[in-house]
């Protein structure tokens, strides 16, 4: 099945994993959703994610595992929101000055800058500007 935009479908796909309730979801890899999948977590909304070899070896599987809080019955997702900000259809770029704060700093903004994928707030340490990904909350 061929997808328009693999970045939109690897956050649903995080998304009906949440609301379903599973602890890992599977996708197809790409250096970009690597990079996503390495800040989600170390910004600690994942437990862990690896790159493995899928059914077919020209096609590389990116699992994750997706990380929750509290006890069995009573147990909730560390991600409450995902967002997808630029579109194949509607690009959104931002300069340096005008990162957008997710839920005023709560939340975390993913941009791809010139200098590679980072988070907003690395962005504006690093005074550089670009096409902002997603919001995670």
């Amino acid at each position: 099945m061929s997808v328009n935009d693999p970045i939109a479908d690897m956050l649903t796909r995080i998304r009906n994993a949440i609301l379903a309730g599973h602890t890992t979801v599977a996708l197809p890899s790409s250096k970009l959703k690597i990079a996503i999948a390495k800040i989600l977590h170390d910004e600690g909304y994942i437990s862990n994610y690896e790159v493995v070899e899928g059914k077919n070896s020209a096609q590389k599987v990116l699992r994750i595992q997706l990380k929750y809080v509290g006890e069995r019955r009573n147990r909730r997702p560390v991600i409450s929101g995902l967002e997808r900000v630029s579109r194949p259809g509607r690009r959104v770029y931002t300069g340096k000055g005008e990162i957008p704060w997710v839920l005023s700093g709560i939340g975390v903004a993913i941009l791809s800058t010139p200098k590679g994928v980072m988070t907003g707030k690395r962005a504006r340490q690093l005074g550089v500007g670009g096409e902002v990904i997603c919001k995670v909350w």
